[in-house]
């Protein structure tokens, strides 16, 4: 009832391969279970009862509760006001802005498409009345909100199933999200900042957004993210940080219109009890998943067909790794997604030689841009909702927009420096060479490099961007190159006037 009928089928799916998979040739089949072994082991903490469960129940219903803290408080809301404030001006402001509100509320809320509806319905409507077209307007609100998941330091509560899975600490999974969470940003706001340019679009008049000298004067409201931050990189437990925000959630509506008295509080409450029960339900059925897979040991014989590739390339287990971790993910809440895919892909990915934060990373990045992935893509099915496109094409155009998320998880494995794996110095060169490169893929995916660029140029920008990814010296300075001569090219047919403000 809560969440749609994909993790229902799913979970079907699985418990009919517990008493079908004795059948099944290859290396689908297996010995069999009697029905008391079954049970025994699916009802205890190693199935439904097992780490999804628990996460939801002490840090996940944590982070709701603060999310409707600040729905309350009209926190929430300021942070809306301030993105429009900041950005709302620039050409295409409305997208930008929704850019920015999706990070911030993403990371907080626990499922991509709520993301969607709660700051969608707000945005979407602005981004066509500037002229981005109703499939853009959908599509933009859905890549910018399921980048929210991968934005630390909350991840969509993605980071505690991590360390909860892992044994990693917490603070140094939220650390290593750092740099590919701003690629991704990085990425959107250049699609979405390339595409307002080629189209000639406007920004939002002056009496059209909050006034900034007002905001800054309540600045205060940021105080519980400040807060959540600082404590959680001040060594205080999840739960401690995560109540500490709550209360100061209630504590700066004081200082604002929006007093959280205790109706206030009680309501946030109720608010809370409501989406607690959507991602508690998909924490339990992903945890019905998990101890099929445990008990069935498909996990591991999942984990033999990915070595046996890796034999013959590392890249082809990768890519085969990368679409199981979207299948087993498509219409399914952030949490579930990865806690199911975690327990099939990543420990295959760890036996040919993956380091476990690299391949854990590696998966929940896919299992989170399922989202955006066509045919099943659940916060793009949310935004056409909102935005009256057609279905199938907000997924496509979203997935587009969204493409560096789907490239940067190949960086993990080929440059670990982008997880804060190595020296300063090669963090640095990976993060610079990296961020440049998504300016060159979002340069050719929208067809404008400082100016409308031709279908020859598009497929060099294309070519130069995979080098800057790959990580390498030489394919680093090949980019450059490429990247270098393409901009002087633009620069100088502006100079002579000769470029048109918008490509045909």
């Amino acid at each position: 009832r809560v969440t749609g009928n994909a993790l229902v089928i799913i979970s079907l799916v699985f418990l009919a391969y517990v008493w079908g998979g004795p059948y099944l040739p290859g290396f689908l089949g297996y010995p069999g279970l009697s029905v008391g072994r079954f049970f025994s082991q699916v009802y205890t903490d190693a199935g439904i009862l097992g780490p999804t469960t628990a996460v939801s129940s002490t840090y996940i219903i944590l982070f709701i509760i603060f999310a409707a803290f600040l729905q309350a408080s009209k926190v929430g809301d300021y942070f809306v006001n301030f993105a429009f404030a900041a950005a709302g001006r620039a050409r295409g402001g409305p997208a930008k802005v929704s850019i920015f509100a999706s990070g911030l509320m993403g990371m907080i809320n626990g499922t991509s498409a709520g993301n969607v509806v709660s700051t969608g319905s707000l945005t979407i409507p602005l981004m066509k009345k500037v002229g981005y077209p109703a499939r853009s307007a959908g599509a933009i609100e859905a890549a910018a909100s399921s980048g929210g998941q991968i934005m630390p330091p909350i991840m969509g509560a993605g980071a505690f199933i991590m360390a909860e899975i892992t044994g990693i600490p917490y603070r140094e999974i939220a650390v290593a999200a750092l740099i590919p969470a701003a690629l991704y940003f990085l990425s959107v706001y250049c699609m979405v900042d390339f595409e307002a340019a080629r189209k000639g679009m406007r920004g939002m008049r002056k009496e059209e957004i909050p006034q900034f000298r007002r905001l800054v004067k309540q600045v205060y409201l940021f105080a519980p993210i400040v807060i959540l931050i600082a404590a959680l990189f001040m060594g205080y437990s999840v739960i401690r940080a995560g109540t500490l925000a709550t209360a100061s959630a209630a504590v700066v509506s004081w200082l604002s219109p929006h007093k959280m008295g205790v109706r206030s509080i009680l309501r946030a409450l109720q608010l809370a009890g409501t989406m607690s029960i959507q991602i508690i339900v998909v924490c339990a059925c992903a945890g019905l998943i998990v101890g099929v897979i445990s008990l069935t040991g498909v996990g591991a014989r999942f984990s033999s067909l990915l070595l046996g590739l890796a034999g013959v390339s590392q890249l082809l287990a990768l890519f085969f790794a990368m679409c199981i971790s979207i299948l087993l993910g498509m219409g399914m809440p952030t949490t579930a997604a990865y806690a199911v895919a975690a327990s099939v892909v990543a420990p295959g990915l760890i036996g040919i030689g993956i380091q476990p934060l690299v391949a854990h990373f590696f998966v929940f990045y896919f299992a989170v841009m399922s989202a955006i992935t066509p045919p099943v893509a659940l916060a793009a099915y949310a935004a056409s909702g909102i935005s009256g496109a057609n279905a199938m094409e907000t997924s496509t155009t979203s997935f587009k927009i969204g493409l560096a998320a789907f490239i940067v998880p190949f960086m993990f494995f080929y440059s670990p420096a982008i997880l804060m794996e190595g020296s300063g110095m090669q963090i640095l060169r990976v993060g610079v060479t990296a961020s440049i490169g998504v300016v060159m893929l979002a340069a050719a995916v929208q067809a404008w490099y400082f100016g409308p660029t031709k279908a020859w140029q598009r497929l060099l920008l294309l070519a130069g961007a995979i080098c800057m990814i790959y990580g390498g010296i030489y394919t680093d300075i090949a980019g450059l190159l490429v990247g270098g001569g393409l901009l002087l090219m633009q620069r100088k047919l502006h100079a002579g006037g000769s470029t048109p403000q918008t490509a045909t």
